[in-house]
């Protein structure tokens, strides 16, 4: 998975009057949990443009300016409810060994049989909650739909993988090519008869979302 760095400083006051003083400098009052004892840091607001304000997924590196380096997850982050500014932020540091989740964007390939014979694709899930050692964390998730008919639909179940496990139950539908008024025949079905994907779309349509 691809990092980003962010510097910061440690704090060493975290009662409110100091917490109100960092925000008050555009400093963003900051917590790292997973290690012997929670780290209290500060960073300047702008550095998480390029870790909040995108739909990829990081792991973070720490670095402080009396030295501290960690490796990181952002997991809990809070904003301002009127002007919208981040205000505190927590982190999970890393352990090569340890597991750890994490949510992680996936990205559609292709074009879907279905969608061109004028089904309309429903794009359920656009980030999966995934759990795996720092080493196997994946930048995203890719489904090819070119294959999917219209009725056809990508369960979690089909896309499990030894690499990382997928914390959301196997018949989640993730993307899916539904009917429409528009929609034609597919030729081909006929002259594929026993194809799997045929077969499986009927079944699925029946099938509990």
């Amino acid at each position: 998975m691809k990092s980003i760095t962010i510097q910061g400083v440690k704090r060493e006051s975290v009662g409110k009057a100091a917490t109100r003083a960092l925000r008050n400098a555009d400093q963003v009052p900051c917590v790292v949990y997973g290690g012997n004892e929670p780290l209290h840091f500060s960073t300047d607001e702008k550095s998480f443009k390029k870790l909040v304000y995108t739909p990829e997924a990081h792991t973070v590196n720490l670095e402080l300016a009396d030295g501290t380096k960690v490796s990181a997850i952002l997991q809990d982050i809070q904003f301002h409810p009127v002007t919208d500014r981040i205000i505190h932020a927590d982190f999970f540091q890393l352990h090569d060994d340890k597991p750890v989740a994490i949510e992680v964007p996936v990205r559609l390939t292709g074009r879907a049989r279905g969608v061109v014979n004028g089904g309309v694709l429903r794009f359920n899930m656009r980030k999966l909650k995934v759990k795996a050692i720092p080493a196997n964390l994946p930048d995203e998730i890719v489904i090819d739909i070119t294959p999917m008919r219209i009725g056809n639909k990508k369960y979690v179940e089909s896309i499990r993988t030894e690499d990382y496990t997928i914390l959301h139950p196997d018949n989640a539908v993730i993307v899916a090519v539904r009917t429409s008024r528009t929609a034609v025949a597919d030729s081909d079905d006929e002259e594929e008869g026993g194809d799997a994907p045929a077969a499986d779309a009927a079944s699925e349509e029946g099938a509990a979302e």
